[in-house]
């Protein structure tokens, strides 16, 4: 008998296979590294800093600050009975992780090139990667947030949690599902068209203005709201205050539009990177 029936292979190379197979076994077989790459995300980024994790707390702490002063008491911007400060700290930090996941996957393929050519790995490590260790960051702040919410409920303030606090895992999914699933659409065009990283760098943060996290929707204007709840991010971010503040009221339409689009643009994510990963790098 041929020696070659008793070989077993750990790696098998095949011809490229259908557009929705996205090998997901093979994450599973590669956790090991998914998890290598989160630790190396989260020390490297704060390695060599004087403040080091703590500008986890800083960065929100500094954005509601100025949120407070300029959006609440100069432009006395309604927070709906809510205390500013967690107003804006909720928001801040829901915005942070959605943002966070978005940017930096947008530009895996390009930051990343030099390790896709040498080695073979599932090349959805790396933004997964990305989603996990900005996960680590929010919870930091998250806990920031429960801090401060439980200081205002110790003072008796208008803050009233409620029951749609239990919709906060799926919330934190979501996001991570729409920030993950743009991030990949926009990294694979960027393959060919540079340009873009550049527009989601500062295009994020007029994005910002779009979405009710200064400002609730319902101070919006009524010609503008439409448009305003076009943005997955504001069924989002509106339920996420509203389970944890009480503060104006669930938009079920807004929100039922945010779970519709966050799982649409995550899978229309997965499929184009699954497909431009195929030769990417010939072209980046």
């Amino acid at each position: 008998m041929s020696t070659q029936a008793h070989e077993h292979w750990d790696l098998e190379i095949k011809p490229s296979g259908n557009l929705f197979d996205l090998h997901l076994k093979d994450l599973w077989n590669y956790r090991d590294l998914l998890w290598l790459m989160v630790r190396r995300d989260f020390v490297s980024f704060y390695k060599q800093t004087v403040f080091g994790p703590l500008w986890f707390f800083i960065q929100p702490i500094i954005t509601t600050f100025i949120f407070t002063v300029i959006f609440g008491r100069l432009a006395r911007i309604s927070t709906e009975g809510a205390p500013p400060v967690l107003f804006y700290l909720s928001a801040t930090v829901a915005w942070n992780y959605f943002a966070d996941c978005l940017t930096k996957t947008s530009t895996v393929f390009r930051d990343n090139s030099g390790i896709f050519g040498k080695v073979y790995f599932p090349r959805l490590i790396i933004p997964l990667s990305i989603i996990f260790s900005n996960l680590v960051k929010f919870s930091v702040q998250f806990i920031l947030l429960l801090i401060m919410l439980g200081w205002s409920l110790f003072k008796h303030e208008n803050v009233h949690p409620n029951t749609y606090i239990l919709l906060f895992p799926f919330i934190i999914v979501l996001m991570a599902m729409l920030g993950l699933g743009i991030g990949l659409i926009v990294t694979a065009m960027t393959t060919k068209y540079r340009d873009l990283a550049f527009l989601v760098a500062f295009g994020v943060q007029l994005v910002m203005y779009a979405t009710p996290v200064i400002y609730p929707l319902s101070a919006a204007p009524e010609k503008y709201k439409t448009l305003i709840t076009l943005n997955p991010m504001t069924g989002l971010i509106e339920t996420f205050r509203y389970g944890f503040l009480g503060s104006g009221k669930f938009y079920s339409d807004a929100f039922l539009y945010s779970v519709i689009a966050s799982i649409v643009l995550f899978f229309v994510g997965l499929i184009t990177f699954n497909k431009v990963e195929k030769n990417f790098i010939d072209t980046v």
